[in-house]
C-alpha cells in the first residue's frame, strides 16, 4: 500500500492510509478546503459576523444601534438560518447567536442557551 498523499510505500500496519502525520494532515487539509472563492468568501462574512455579535453582546442580551453593527463591519445579508418563534418574534441566527430587528435603529443580540 502507498501513501494517499506522497505515494511513498508504507511500513507498518496493513489499514495504514498515511506513512506519517504531516502527510495525513496534509491530505486532509486538502480535502476540507473551501472548494471555491464563494464558499471561503461567504464563510468568511460568517465568521466576521460572528465575531463582531460575539464583541458586542456581552451580558448574554444587548441592545445596540444598527448603525453600530455596520460600522464595526457587520453585513446583515449573511446569517445562518432564520426562525420565527411563537410569539411572531423573527431573528437571524449566525450559529448560537441570534439578532432582532426593533423600531427606532436598534437591534437586540442574543445567545441561543441550546
Amino acid at each position: 500500500m502507498n501513501c494517499l498523499e506522497c505515494g511513498e510505500k508504507i511500513i507498518g500496519r496493513s489499514d495504514k492510509k498515511f506513512c506519517n502525520d504531516a502527510c495525513r494532515n496534509a491530505y486532509n487539509n486538502k480535502q476540507n478546503k473551501d472548494s471555491s472563492n464563494l464558499m471561503r468568501n461567504v464563510n468568511n462574512k460568517l465568521r466576521k459576523n460572528y465575531r463582531i455579535l460575539v464583541e458586542v453582546n456581552t451580558e448574554g442580551k444587548t441592545k445596540v444601534t444598527k448603525s453600530k453593527l455596520e460600522s464595526l463591519g457587520f453585513d446583515f445579508d449573511y446569517f445562518t438560518n432564520f426562525k420565527i418563534y411563537k410569539n411572531g418574534s423573527e431573528y437571524q441566527f449566525i450559529y448560537d447567536y441570534g439578532y432582532k430587528i426593533l423600531e427606532d435603529d436598534f437591534i437586540l443580540i442574543v445567545k441561543n442557551q441550546a
